[in-house]
């Protein structure tokens, strides 16, 4: 077994007459493909050239379109860790080694989805540690565009010492479980940017067909764009540029030249589709099984419109894939709040919400981590449960494990009992639980909207809140703040839900209470 693969996918160009045949570069040493499903195989050629691909027993054969393109699908195989090589023959041939079968999953998002395995807690020990050869990541080069593209670069890695530091941290320990649950490889198509807002990341054929889109993106389809060869022009100054400071710093010397102005209309990580089109849309038709999602950030202060967004989202990688019911599992925002837990800001509180909203998508769910995050730090460095909460869904949900607990609590009902209220929840085999350091995060307004810090005691699968300075409660809430302290737990450890019964536009909350003292 090799310890790295260092085979760099390459650019898989529109086919000139007489090309050579190629594969689609997901298609490279150490891949895993999809089990127990039909796996596509698809790459370019010579127009009208006859392709023949086999693999495991299999030998299918096709010819290149007028364009060059060809594709087969395999049958689907049942999973193996045993390397076997996939060999494509045409006027040359093309063999791909170190090919598994298992389970393959795209991880999408910003930073927190980003952020590698090498800046997470117990980094060190955990690389160390690493051995796990089946457990691979294709990790996607960063490339916007304005078009949707058929390839894409990037490279297959184990997770081995050597390697492991530059998985993607959460869909390292999500890949992780996943193998040990179900002891076949697991492969990650890494496609995520920090920084990023969710609009970049949504298909083009999914604003269009999204009325409350639909009107932004046409505006946007009017707007300028840079031709390719103004953007090759532009990326060979802005190199030339970059070498002249370098240099200059490393001679000490002074450097005053101005960067060369980007053209307009060139497609950046904020333009809208430009992540899909040139991230998403060139890893399809890759057989996968769903799509972990960790975003959010970039979109709190929009969190009006974001439910919506997600559900594009959702709506549109489906058909990118043809797989009209592809689950896709996000990470609900943790608790952040720069520090300040009395911010008269809620937007962190209201994303969560919207991202709540999302749920109405089918095949869709969220890993709640409202207790894992930091008040002061954007990127949480505690990866560890994100990644193996998104592998409880999965396993609970897709693959119907049946002794997997895969959500804390989440709200049900509400209902007034005098000056208190008792809120239910969803019915589950893990009883109600008081965190350690009590059952805190639950609040209470009257008519004044001005929500007080509540008392709540567990009752059976119900929660009775009530506070002494509300005498007539007319809403309650849990957790609805940026960074709150929140203290309702199952039995399996995992947290309940943010959740509030009223619709007030404003919120209004009085100075929140104390952290709870450390348990004695």
């Amino acid at each position: 077994m090799k310890v790295a693969f260092p085979f760099l996918a390459c650019a898989l160009l529109l086919a000139p007459l007489h090309a050579a045949v190629s594969l689609a570069p997901l298609f490279a040493d150490g891949a895993v493909l999809q089990r127990e499903k039909p796996v596509p195989v698809w790459g370019t050629a010579s127009a009208g050239e006859k392709i023949s691909v086999n693999f495991a027993g299999q030998t299918l054969t096709t010819t290149a379109d007028s364009k060059g393109y060809w594709r087969v699908n395999l049958a689907a195989l049942p999973a193996s860790s045993s390397p076997r090589d996939l060999i494509v023959n045409a006027t040359n041939t093309v063999t791909v080694r170190d090919i598994v079968v298992g389970e393959v999953w795209l991880a999408s998002g910003q930073s927190n989805m980003e952020w590698p395995l090498a800046y997470c807690i117990d980094a060190k020990k955990e690389i160390a540690a690493a051995n796990f050869p089946f457990v691979r990541q294709f990790k996607v080069t960063k490339t916007p565009a304005f078009t949707p593209q058929s390839t894409v670069s990037g490279s297959w890695a184990p997770a081995l010492p050597a390697t492991a530091g530059q998985f993607s941290g959460v869909a390292y320990y999500f890949a992780l479980e996943l193998h040990r649950r179900l002891n076949v490889p697991v492969g990650i198509l890494n496609s995520s940017w920090g920084g990023t807002g969710i609009d970049p990341w949504i298909a083009p054929d999914a604003y269009r067909t999204t009325p409350e889109l639909a009107a932004a993106f046409a505006n946007f389809e009017k707007g300028p764009r840079a031709t390719a060869e103004e953007k090759t022009a532009y990326e060979a100054l802005r190199t030339t540029w970059e070498k002249a400071r370098d240099d200059a710093k490393a001679a000490k010397q002074p450097f005053s030249e101005p960067a060369p102005k980007a053209p307009a209309g060139l497609p950046s990580y904020r333009t809208l589709t430009a992540l899909n089109s040139g991230m998403i849309a060139p890893l399809a038709p890759y057989a996968l099984r769903g799509a972990i999602w960790y975003q959010g950030e970039s979109n709190t202060s929009q969190a009006s419109g974001y439910a919506v967004r997600l559900a594009a989202l959702v709506v549109g990688w489906r058909t990118q894939f043809a797989q009209p019911e592809l689950p896709v599992y996000w990470v609900q925002l943790p608790n952040f709040d720069h520090g300040n837990r009395n911010s008269d800001t809620w937007h962190w509180a209201e994303l969560r919400e919207a991202q709540t909203k999302a749920l109405s998508t089918p095949h869709t769910g969220q890993a709640i981590t409202i207790d894992v995050g930091e008040a002061k730090g954007l990127h949480p460095k505690n990866k560890k449960p994100v990644g193996e909460r998104l592998a409880l869904l999965a396993l609970a949900r897709t693959y119907i494990i049946k002794d997997v607990i895969d959500s804390g609590p989440v709200f049900a009902s509400a209902k007034r009992e005098g000056a208190a209220y008792r809120v239910s929840y969803q019915p589950s085999p893990s009883a109600l639980k008081a965190a350690p350091a009590g059952l805190t995060g639950f609040e209470l307004a009257g008519a004044d909207q001005v929500f007080q810090p509540a008392e709540a005691r567990i009752d059976g699968a119900t929660v009775i809140v009530s506070s002494a300075q509300v005498a007539n409660p007319v809403a309650v809430r849990y957790a609805y703040r940026n960074a709150p302290v929140a203290g309702l737990l199952n039995a399996a450890g995992l947290p309940a839900a943010p959740f509030r019964t009223d619709t007030w536009p404003a919120p209004k909350q009085a100075k929140a209470p104390p952290p709870a003292p450390p348990e004695s």
